[in-house]
């Protein structure tokens, strides 16, 4: 992780000022480097050592940086990890042009590897997520989105990227179809439970740990899996206020509807189902090769659900 670092740096290099001022805010930040880990892992678990890898993880991560600066702008977020977004400091044009420059920065960087394969994998996984994006902004208080529909989502905006993570890992190792199938499931997997625990710890969790203001989903009109098994379980009289306030992002009853999703059940609800996207992916990972790199795919999987930032 630390060569990923020094090639993220190196690679933010531009002859543009603001666009190296605006991507290392936005990557200085921290945040938990899962998707570069996650290649690095899988990697290690097969046995990997290609020298692509670095470069690789720094590219996954790059396109990752490049879809927060444009979420935000859409979700008009103001607080990030726990700092400022990048659009309020520096505005909503430069940010979705420095996006623009992550994005096309991975391209330049990932046709370094040579292979028609790895392009295919990112190239497809870019076009899913935006997809994914223009999904969601569809769904906007939409109160009458159901879990599948919620799932489809998430696994085209969130668990693509970690699925394209650990499937590039396969294909650097050579490995057989069947084992970059279940490093690809067990990519998606992980992404899906990721989400559902990042969606539960916006009703549980607090600023502080969260780094983002809390009831941003339901202020966006976001109709995430909590208020979703909220609605089902609740009082008629609270599901109506649930609704309304997810169709007109009214979050003047933000604390009602907190304690609602607290007290219907519905966090242990998507705890739940967000165990079973775990399982799938601990059982993925049992077919990988038996060494401490996937003794950590697991760990990973299995320490996700008690996650709480």
């Amino acid at each position: 992780m630390q060569q990923v670092d020094i090639t993220i740096a190196q690679r933010l290099d531009s002859g543009v000022p603001l666009v190296g001022e605006v991507a290392r805010y936005i990557i200085s930040a921290g945040g938990k480097r899962l998707r570069p880990a996650l290649l690095l892992l899988t990697c290690g678990a097969l046995n990997c050592p290609s020298p692509h890898r670095f470069n690789l993880a720094a590219v996954v991560e790059f396109i990752h940086t490049a879809t927060l600066l444009h979420d935000d702008v859409v979700d008009e977020s103001t607080l990030r990890r726990g700092r400022s977004t990048a659009n309020e400091i520096f505005g909503n044009p430069a940010s979705v042009l420095v996006g623009d420059f992550l994005y096309s920065r991975a391209f330049q960087m990932m046709v370094e590897a040579e292979s028609m394969r790895v392009m295919q994998i990112l190239a497809d996984a870019t076009n899913v997520i935006a997809e994914g994006e223009v999904l969601q902004l569809m769904n906007m208080h939409d109160a009458s989105l159901d879990e599948a529909a919620y799932l489809r989502v998430i696994r085209s905006k969130t668990a693509k990227l970690f699925e394209a993570s650990s499937r590039l890992a396969a294909v650097l190792a050579d490995a057989p179809s069947g084992l970059e199938a279940a490093c690809a499931e067990y990519g998606q997997s992980l992404g899906t439970a990721f989400q559902v625990i990042d969606d539960v710890l916006d009703y549980d969790g607090n600023v502080a740990e969260m780094g983002k203001n809390l009831g941003d989903d339901l202020r966006e009109g976001k109709a995430t899996l909590p208020l979703i098994l909220a609605m089902q379980a609740a009082q008629p009289s609270d599901a109506t206020m649930i609704r309304q306030a997810i169709e007109t992002g009214n979050t003047d009853d933000l604390p009602a509807i907190a304690n609602i999703v607290r007290t219907s059940g519905a966090l242990e609800g998507a705890r739940t189902a967000a165990a079973a996207q775990a399982q799938r992916a601990i059982d993925a990972a049992r077919q990988l090769p038996s060494n401490p790199y996937t003794d950590s795919l697991l760990e990973l999987a299995a320490q996700l659900l008690e996650r709480r930032s």
